[in-house]
């Protein structure tokens, strides 16, 4: 098969377009023939050398795959054999093949192309577990999310506004802000022009937000905790500013907030397997319905990931960037 299999870290200009030998699942595990891949951040990280994938993952990049299960491993059901299905995996997307444990694969319905559904498994697992599981997001709730038109950014969005959270983003331009308002945000606030922690007081009437999705970190931490209501939450998902922070603790103390975070690519395969099946009751009927689909900014040829991975870091993006095979 053909593969983006940096041999060093680098540039964009290291991602080169070789072959390498088809996979084989293991047990539990599926072969793809895979018909789009997923562009994260993550994947710039590694390519830099930031970011080493975790024991026993591939070289290969790529967190999040869609196409057709052509082989299966030991213990994996006949039935699963031709399914459409995206899954998320812990490298090994940017290639025409890839194996992904099965506990990890979820349906492609007919209401979403290939082209979506491989933009929705890093985002959809990393908004699920970290506003929902970790902060506690209920119906009612004001959330504060950094990056709004990133690809957690728009997910936090759509996926948001489907449970009842008010969704208030920050963005690095007024073109931005206009995009995050028009896929669904109730609020876009320009980092750039305003003080956030002003602009949030000022939508909240004083109160503050219910939790806050910080993929910034480093001096972010203590402006966001200013953000927060009593019994606030704020979860930490990357450290973009850096990777320490110093708070008042005094405010943490008198106002009962919760601070935590959580990465996911190295998480085991059994809890993956159990947020894919949590996704699938109380989320993917949405998809079904056509109700949830991901923002789409561009698609390349796998082949000219580099100029993939150009326009990510130019940050000129409004949702996901994907890899056609």
């Amino acid at each position: 098969m053909m593969a983006i299999d940096p041999a060093e870290t680098g540039g964009p200009e290291v991602l080169c377009w070789v072959e390498r030998p088809v996979p084989q699942p293991g047990p539990g595990e599926v072969l793809i023939r895979v018909a789009a891949a997923g562009v994260n951040r993550p994947d710039i990280a590694q390519r830099r050398g930031f970011y080493p994938p975790p024991p026993g993952a591939p070289s290969i990049p790529g967190l999040e795959v869609s196409g057709e299960i052509v082989a299966l491993g030991e213990g994996v059901g006949a039935e699963h054999l031709s399914q459409p299905v995206c899954a998320l995996v812990s490298g090994g997307g940017y290639a025409q093949y890839c194996v992904a444990p099965v506990g990890q694969c979820l349906p492609v319905p007919p209401a979403i192309s290939m082209i979506e559904a491989a933009a929705m498994p890093e985002t959809l697992f990393t908004v699920w577990t970290n506003l929902f599981e970790r902060a506690y997001a209920v119906d009612g709730d004001i959330v504060l999310v950094h990056g709004g038109t990133s690809g957690i950014g728009t997910m936090a969005i759509t996926l948001g506004k489907l449970f009842g959270l008010t969704i208030i983003v920050t963005c690095g331009s007024d073109r931005k802000c206009a995009a995050a308002r028009k896929i669904g945000a109730d609020h876009a606030i320009n980092y750039n022009k305003q003080d956030f922690v002003e602009a949030v007081r000022s939508i909240t009437g004083g109160k503050g937000v219910n939790a806050v999705l910080d993929m910034v970190g480093g001096d972010y931490v203590p402006r966001n905790l200013d953000c927060m209501a009593e019994d606030g939450r704020h979860v930490t998902i990357a450290v973009q500013r850096g990777v320490k922070a110093e708070i008042n603790m005094a405010a943490v103390l008198m106002r009962r907030l919760t601070l935590t975070g959580s990465t996911l690519r190295p998480r085991s395969v059994s809890f993956k397997s159990l947020v894919a099946d949590e996704i699938a009751r109380t989320v993917w009927p949405h998809v079904e319905a056509g109700r949830l689909k991901p923002v789409i900014d561009s698609t390349f040829p796998m082949q000219d990931a580099i100029a993939a991975h150009i326009r990510m870091e130019s940050s000129e993006h409004v949702g996901k960037i994907i890899l056609t095979a």
